[in-house]
């Protein structure tokens, strides 16, 4: 099939018009991926703090052999840190491997582009970066996030 691009690779939608996104959680908020950003999804993962690192890494997890620095998606949103294990899920940055940190990893599903809307211009311009727009679903709204902004590397510039 096709593949056109709307804005970047994170809103890439099929000739037909719809993109499948992998549905995460961080609190009571409902986010989106495109799944074909998604390497692999973690689990539940044991994850290994780093002394002195940014509030927003969340710390070190082992993937097939490496060690991938993970970024707490609840920390970027400036949400209290959760107890116990988080899903982790594998993009491949610029820079590398890394690893996102989610409350709870969804199902994958298909939303259409003529539900997407832009983020809104009142929105703190770091979030922008971050925040690819929004998708409106029956009763919610997922916002979708860009993985290319989630790499660590570009974090540290951004959080400078």
């Amino acid at each position: 099939m096709a593949m056109t691009t709307k804005d970047s690779s994170t809103t890439a939608v099929t000739a037909s018009g719809v993109l499948e996104v992998c549905s995460v959680r961080a609190g009571d908020a409902l986010f989106g991926v495109p799944i074909m950003r998604v390497l692999e999804i973690l689990g539940k993962q044991t994850v290994q703090t780093v002394p002195l690192a940014p509030a927003y890494i969340g710390g070190l997890v082992h993937y097939r052999g490496e060690v991938l620095t993970a970024v707490s998606l609840r920390q970027l949103l400036g949400l209290s840190l959760q107890d116990g294990l988080s899903d982790v899920l594998v993009f491949e940055g610029w820079d590398g491997y890394f690893g996102l940190m989610v409350d709870a990893v969804g199902e994958v599903s298909t939303v259409s582009s003529e539900k997407f809307e832009a983020n809104p211009s009142t929105l703190e311009d770091r979030h922008k970066a971050l925040f690819a727009g929004t998708y409106k679903l029956d009763g919610s709204l997922l916002v979708m996030l860009d993985p290319d902004h989630f790499a660590p590397d570009q974090l540290a510039e951004v959080e400078g």
